[in-house]
């Protein structure tokens, strides 16, 4: 009979499986004391109110007339409310004759920081996971010394690449009324295609995504070629799937970056129809004469976008960084 040896019942030899030890975490019970629960909070407490201290301030000066926001002592809680400050940005409402000289804001400007900022998240997560598919799961000659290669362009500071950058954007063919050589016109300045080209792949967004494929088993990849699966099929239907929390960090890194870049938009554009939020945002720092009042509106809705993304994709995030680094 099955389960039976020389006499000898296997299933009565075989010793009891182990009771699960209740205080793993794996049993959804904490491993951490109340006494340690208590210093931890007490050290990050202090931390969390650091970093969100001027965020909070920059909400409450937002709704605060001028003379309040540099009074002696700063006021946490605005005493008079006002909306002021967002209606002269916006450029709605009953606007003084004061108001409507110190300028406004532009809606424009946030939605050409959306588009560029989108677009360049969607390409470059899409061709950061291609990049690192390669990396990860395909054999080919040279892999390694290329994707060290890859590594050691992130330890080139962004100012050493400004000026080749700009003159590759400037000579592109067939382009802003370049000939075939890439001279007679100004390429992509001044254009979308300058903003989004640049930042389409990021060594960083590489290396993040490849360390996360290395724990995807390559017996999954194997039996998806066994049933006839294409290459791109496999990276899109198999892997891309299972990469999620990997895609997410990635994405929510780029998003921040390109909503936030301020140095080569100022540069390469020259069209105020064009101009994103926080080169629009400079506007109003002028020497000597600094609309404060805009300024503090403004950064408000333009952080909003940011907080927002976070928001969503949050557990997505945790999780990406807890997990890239893991070598199954």
């Amino acid at each position: 009979m099955s389960g039976v040896v020389a006499g000898v019942d296997l299933r009565q030899a075989a010793p009891e499986p182990a009771a699960p030890d209740r205080r793993s975490p794996r049993n959804g019970v904490n491993r951490f004391t109340w006494q340690q629960k208590v210093v931890t909070y007490l050290v990050l407490a202090p931390l969390a109110i650091l970093f969100v201290a001027p965020f909070a301030w920059l909400i409450s000066a937002s709704f605060q007339p001028m003379g309040e926001i540099f009074s002696t002592s700063p006021h946490w809680v605005p005493k008079d409310p006002t909306l002021e400050g967002y209606k002269g940005f916006l450029n709605v409402g009953h606007l003084t004759k004061a108001q409507q000289g110190q300028g406004h804001g532009d809606w424009r400007w946030f939605v050409n920081s959306a588009f560029v900022a989108i677009a360049i998240t969607v390409l470059q997560t899409f061709f950061n996971a291609l990049c690192a598919y390669c990396f990860a799961k395909r054999r080919f000659p040279g892999r390694n010394v290329i994707f060290m290669l890859f590594l050691a362009t992130m330890m080139v500071p962004g100012q050493v690449t400004l000026i080749p950058n700009y003159l590759i954007i400037k000579h592109i063919p067939f382009f802003g009324g370049n000939d075939w050589m890439g001279n007679g016109g100004h390429g992509w300045l001044d254009s979308y295609w300058g903003l989004i080209m640049p930042g389409i792949v990021s060594a960083f967004g590489i290396f993040l995504i490849r360390q996360y494929m290395l724990s995807i088993p390559d017996q999954l990849l194997e039996a998806a070629r066994i049933d006839g699966a294409s290459e791109f099929r496999i990276f899109r239907s198999v892997v891309l799937p299972l990469c999620a929390p990997a895609l997410a960090a990635n994405a929510i890194f780029t998003f921040q970056g390109a909503w936030e870049d301020f140095f080569w938009p100022l540069i390469i554009l020259s069209s105020p129809e064009k101009i994103t939020a926080p080169v629009g945002l400079a506007l109003f720092v002028v020497q000597n004469r600094t609309s404060w009042t805009l300024l503090f509106a403004g950064s408000v809705i333009a952080t909003l976008p940011m907080i927002i993304v976070f928001l969503v994709f949050q557990r997505k995030f945790v999780q990406g960084i807890a997990l890239t680094g893991v070598k199954g």
